[in-house]
């Protein structure tokens, strides 16, 4: 070979030997890239991970009966987790010691520290035994805190962190601690050490969200409600139709309130949750029931007020009121009120209103509430016998309670693709309200994550909107707020602050 073909033969191999160097060095960096990634996702998981431990810790004071067993059960996952990922982080602290820069990871390609750290030969060191221990370990304590009660959690902890040998490309059974981290680039071990981080805070947020999820499919579970018959009135003759309706009302015996006023005294007549009424009709006329119910929730003193009335009449010598929406009056709305006399025929009533006006009349009445926080109901009728009847009612005026933004129809904190979000509309509704409003959305804002809040016409996001939107991320969540909408039929009704919607984006 002559002199000349010899120096290109070795340029040749030069180059090769570069471009190898080169390529050695981008794959280091790609591991770092993920590594930085990965430490990232960490840290938003645990700030999670601790509002939902926080929750339940609340929720197992506030209500014990329901949620005591499940943070006892959490609070052994969470110690478990936290010694774990400790340990991982100690080993990446001793992993990197020797590192000027820890940030240079192009400078990781040597595996010798962990090499030396965990094998001795054909066998572990003390510290390599005490790597798959931790795991081991790790594992049994949450397969135990869990229990019989949520074997797929088990199931997928065990195979998540299992240490079983492992069988390489070229078939042959390795161990799982030489399979995983025997011979390779620090930066890849320092990689799969953060993944093995990443796992544990993942198992926690499901393991936490499985838990309250099968609590709350466990709270309304339709085992959990009872029929209630509510009657239109309270008093009946001979020959009257009985009429009312029949609804659905959850039974919960775990919700033990902390004190009850009745009628204005303490009453201790409780089993169960529910409050027996044990009390003597001993007035005639109306008579109400009324009182407070306290319970504790977010350790806060939480009232939930309670107000009925029952009639106690020898004879039909007073006019039965009730109101369709309870005794309430909505301004803005036409309240239907029923007027009955026992034995007087409706056309031979006469029916006015102060603090408002009767828009129809006839079988049924139409009432708009005026100004006031009250309006009274006014009858008048002349019995059979002579007598002449007049009675009166009040009733309070309320107005139409905040409505609350919706996305696809759903409230609150709706999870979506990204996809679908920027092609929905929004929209603005009373999901708990007695009457069934139409509202219709003029203008919305929309706020993501590091980006400026975008106002938005109509009901469909805007360019603005959706260019924003473009930059979100999975896990994001996107707030709807200062939502403008009125009542379909009644634009002149100023309605309270539309409640905002937020969508997390799924992926």
């Amino acid at each position: 070979m002559s002199p000349r073909q010899k120096m290109i033969n070795l340029m040749y191999l030069v180059f090769i030997a570069m471009m190898a160097l080169s390529m050695g060095k981008e794959v280091l960096t790609a591991f770092g890239s993920i590594n930085e990634k990965l430490t990232e996702n960490n840290n938003s998981t645990s700030q999670k991970n601790e509002a939902a431990y926080s929750s339940l810790a609340t929720k197992a004071t506030d209500q014990p009966a329901k949620y005591l067993h499940l943070k006892q059960k959490a609070d052994k996952i969470k110690i478990a987790s936290n010694k774990f990922n400790s340990y991982i982080d100690s080993l990446k602290t001793k992993m990197l010691s020797d590192q000027e820069d820890k940030n240079n990871y192009e400078v990781m390609d040597r595996g010798d520290f962990l090499d030396e750290y965990l094998f001795k030969g054909d066998t572990f060191t003390k510290k390599g035994d005490e790597f798959v221990n931790e795991i081991n370990e790790y594992r049994t304590n949450v397969v135990e805190a869990l229990g019989a009660d949520y074997k797929s959690l088990s199931d997928k902890t065990t195979i998540l962190f299992s240490t079983d040998n492992q069988t390489d490309r070229e078939g042959v059974t390795k161990k799982w601690l030489n399979y995983h981290f025997e011979g390779f680039p620090l930066v890849a071990s320092l990689t799969k050490l953060t993944q093995l981080q990443v796992d544990i805070k993942n198992s926690e947020s499901n393991i936490l969200t499985t838990m309250l999820g099968g609590q709350l499919e466990s709270e309304v579970s339709l085992s959990n409600y009872k029929g209630i018959v509510q009657l239109d009135k309270t008093a009946y003759y001979i020959g009257e139709k009985v009429t009312g309706k029949v609804v659905l009302g959850r039974y919960d015996p775990s919700m033990i309130p902390d004190k009850v006023t009745l009628n204005g005294g303490i009453y201790t007549n409780i089993k169960a949750g529910q409050i027996i009424l044990d009390l003597r009709a001993s007035k005639l006329g109306d008579n109400d029931i009324k009182g407070v119910i306290n319970f504790t929730e977010n350790g806060k003193s939480v009232p939930v007020e309670f107000n009925s009335s029952y009639t106690v009449i020898p004879e039909p010598n007073d006019a039965v009121i009730s109101a369709d929406a309870m005794n309430v009056v909505y301004r803005g709305v036409d309240n239907p009120v029923s007027v009955s006399l026992p034995g007087v025929s409706n056309n031979n009533l006469k029916v006015t209103a102060t603090g408002g006006n009767i828009i129809t009349s006839g079988s049924s009445y139409m009432i708009k509430a005026g100004q006031g926080s009250e309006m009274t109901i006014n009858v008048g009728a002349t019995l059979s016998s002579g007598k002449k009847i007049n009675s009166s009612k009040k009733f309070r005026v309320k107005d139409i309670p905040a409505a609350q933004a919706s996305v696809r129809g759903e409230f609150g904190l709706v999870r979506m693709p990204k996809t679908s979000v920027e092609n929905a509309d929004i929209g603005a509704g009373l999901p708990d309200f007695v009457f069934d409003l139409q509202l219709k959305v003029n203008s919305f804002k929309v706020k993501v994550p590091g980006e400026l809040t975008v106002l938005v016409n109509g009901t469909a996001f805007n360019a603005a909107a959706k260019k924003a939107l473009a930059r979100a991320r999975r896990g994001d969540q996107i707030t709807i707020f200062d939502i403008e909408a009125v009542i379909d039929n009644n634009t002149s009704y100023k309605l309270k602050k539309v409640l905002p919607v937020i969508i997390e984006i799924s992926n």
